[in-house]
């Protein structure tokens, strides 16, 4: 009888990978297609992103410059008071207050923000009020109008002062002119006084009595509370 046959049938296995060439339909190909066309629009999205951050960095730097720093060039003109009548005694003030040549206020010299006179601050007769200052600060803005019709009821009674803190002088000279602010003003853009007075934040208002003693008052006042404090540390009384 013949022989059995003992030949063995090799078991199906993984079908061979497609042709590999730019006209392959098998699964490498189809791969290799979807990470390239996924490539190029990864691609695109980082170049506009490199864009976006290149214009949000040129945004940013032409915010600097035009934003108030030092460096920014001032094109309004200053609408405050020069500071030569600083160093007198309001013109209706005492004999006895006339005659005195300092006040007890820090021995800190500022330049006036018009004209750039220096005046030292212990020079400044009371009674007086001296505010400071910033057009950044919220509460201030609403603060300052309210010295300035102070400064125009009390004139001749009573020396009202600004000192622009930290500020830039375009900025305090513009919000100035707009809200027709023109009492007398110093220019303390490094924060000296508020400083040396302990603290960090405005605005900071200081009361000057006819005899050179000082009141300091942090928070920010309107007319009501501003009338009163007036009264109250420098003595004189402001009628509407």
């Amino acid at each position: 009888p013949p022989a059995p046959n003992h030949r063995r049938v090799a078991a199906p296995g993984p079908a061979p990978p497609g042709p590999a060439g730019p006209g392959g339909a098998g699964p490498g190909a189809a791969t290799r297609r979807w990470f390239g066309a996924g490539g190029a629009v990864l691609a695109r999205l980082g170049l506009l992103g490199l864009l976006g951050l290149l214009g949000l960095v040129a945004a940013c730097g032409a915010e600097d410059r035009t934003g108030g720093g030092p460096a920014a060039a001032a094109t309004t003109r200053s609408p405050f008071a020069g500071c030569t009548a600083l160093g007198s005694a309001p013109p209706s003030a005492p004999a006895t207050v006339t005659a005195k040549t300092a006040s007890t206020l820090p021995d800190l010299e500022l330049p006036c923000f018009t004209g750039g006179a220096a005046m030292r601050l212990n020079q400044l007769h009371g009674p007086a009020v001296v505010n400071l200052w910033a057009s950044w600060c919220g509460p201030c803005r609403t603060e300052l109008p309210a010295m300035q019709q102070l400064a125009d009821q009390a004139a001749g009674r009573l020396t009202v002062l600004g000192v622009n803190t930290g500020d830039d002088r375009e900025a305090a000279a513009s919000f100035g002119a707009d809200h027709r602010v023109t009492l007398p003003t110093l220019y303390d853009q490094d924060k000296q006084l508020v400083r040396k007075l302990g603290y960090a934040s405005l605005p900071v208002t200081i009361f000057v009595n006819e005899a050179g003693r000082w009141h300091v008052d942090p928070l920010p006042l309107d007319e009501g509370t501003l009338d009163s404090a007036v009264q109250t540390w420098t003595g004189v009384t402001v009628t509407p």
